[in-house]
């Protein structure tokens, strides 16, 4: 089970294929998605990975959380998730996450707040029929209707679908597909839409009922602190290896000419 990232919505758009196709995308940004603290079973009883991500002011940041970003030796975050991961897969402390740690045509789950709708009643709330429009109704066309049953039980059950306030609720959806992804700007593409506004945090996951495609990245693709180049922690390949130790003996017998 690897980590997830935390992205930011900023918007939807739509790319083209070499068909001619266009396909319908929401656009996510990984703003600075670091590592900044690590959940250990020998201490904490579970093993997880702590994320930040977003740039906060930091007189906002009371003592204590700027004290662990001290600790952590990283810049204060504004946004922080934690995200269960199997004991193989834990990354270090300061490690960057970048965007091809999501690989293309990969599912995803997405977790975000949605768009807060107010007081709302319940033909929109719940898709109610409302009363009729015209006879033998007076001023309240779009009313629930009763709620409540006789003298017994005499009271209305918990749960019953009613006007009230609708949105601004954690939602997840499943199964998102990852149309492309840009490491250089830290984009990520996903084909339909995600839960919240424009500018809001979501969380991106691997989807928990597809199979993780085999050229993901274990346990990420990362950029280590303090380095300019990205660090994806996996098994070489035989060819890798092969070409690299090739490149080094070209390079060292030149050298030595």
């Amino acid at each position: 089970m690897r980590s997830g990232v935390i992205a930011q919505k900023l918007g939807m758009t739509r790319i083209f294929t070499d068909a001619g196709e266009h396909i319908p995308v929401t656009v996510l940004r990984l703003d600075n998605c670091q590592v900044v603290g690590q959940r250990t079973a020998e201490k904490n009883g579970y093993t997880a990975v702590q994320l930040g991500a977003g740039r906060p002011k930091v007189k906002r940041l009371s003592r204590a959380a700027r004290g662990g970003f001290a600790v952590a030796n990283v810049e204060p975050k504004r946004k922080l998730a934690e995200f269960r991961v199997s004991p193989e897969n834990l990354i270090d402390v300061g490690a960057e996450i970048t965007a091809d740690h999501f690989v293309e045509g990969q599912f995803v789950d997405v977790s975000g707040t949605s768009i807060g709708k107010g007081f709302a009643g319940a033909m929109k709330r719940h898709g109610f029929g409302g009363l009729r429009a015209s006879h033998g109704v007076s001023v309240s066309h779009r009313s629930h209707g009763s709620t409540g049953q006789r003298q017994d039980p005499g009271k209305v059950f918990k749960g019953k679908k009613m006007a009230g306030h609708m949105g601004d609720v954690n939602v997840t959806t499943q199964n998102l597909r990852v149309v492309k992804t840009d490491p250089e700007r830290g984009l990520i593409m996903i084909r339909g839409a995600v839960p919240g506004a424009k500018g809001g945090w979501v969380l991106l996951r691997d989807a928990v009922k597809r199979s993780l495609p085999k050229d993901a990245p274990k346990p990420g693709a990362f950029r280590k602190s303090g380095e300019d180049t990205k660090s994806t922690e996996k098994a070489a390949q035989p060819e890798t290896v092969a070409a690299e130790a090739a490149e080094t003996a070209s390079t060292e017998s030149g050298s030595e000419g």
